[in-house]
């Protein structure tokens, strides 16, 4: 439902994400108003339509290192950082692996 009306041009992109995170194994998907919550035994990835043209998405993980596309964010915060995507091809093989990180660390 989030991934429809004026954000429905992002589906392209959570579609990409989340057939890459699948074959990570199993975890629970916990769908919210505005975002959807990725879970093992703990959070560890948040995937929120930001504006109508920007994807962003959260990860739990520690110990890497900020830069330009992995962004720190301030202690207290639902996420430690966020990597903000506007089109499908930034799916890539980095963000996977941040993904991965935060998926191995969680559960």
């Amino acid at each position: 439902i989030i991934y429809s009306g004026p954000k429905a041009d992002l589906r392209p992109i959570y579609d990409k994400l989340m057939a890459a995170i699948e074959a990570f194994g199993d975890f629970e998907i916990a769908p919210k108003k505005g975002d959807v919550s990725l879970r093992r035994k703990k959070q560890f990835a948040m995937i929120t339509p930001a504006t109508k043209t920007r994807v962003e998405v959260g990860l739990n993980m520690k110990g890497v290192d900020a830069t330009q596309r992995l962004i720190e964010l301030p202690k207290g915060r639902m996420c430690q950082y966020k990597v903000d995507m506007t089109g499908v091809d930034e799916v890539d093989g980095t963000l996977i692996a941040w993904i991965k990180q935060a998926y191995d660390t969680s559960g």
